[in-house]
């Protein structure tokens, strides 16, 4: 697997999060849940903790819906 660090970390964990999110919001035949489950624990492996998660799936939500919190 390739290492991510800096700015391309960060690019990694923001776009797994809108893609969890995004896979999430769409309908039943269209919603690819096998990978989604398999982001869901790449974004496990590169988060460090609750908080950093937190930010991420606010990130995610503000990208996917344009709306802020």
């Amino acid at each position: 697997m390739a290492e991510f660090t800096g700015r391309d970390l960060h690019l990694v964990k923001k776009a797994l999060a809108i893609a969890v999110l995004a896979i999430e919001r769409q309908p039943g035949p269209l919603q690819s849940v096998s990978d989604q489950s398999d982001m869901k624990a790449l974004l496990d492996e590169v988060i460090e903790n609750d908080a950093e998660l937190a930010h991420y799936a606010h990130a995610a939500r503000v990208a996917v819906t344009g709306e802020p919190d």
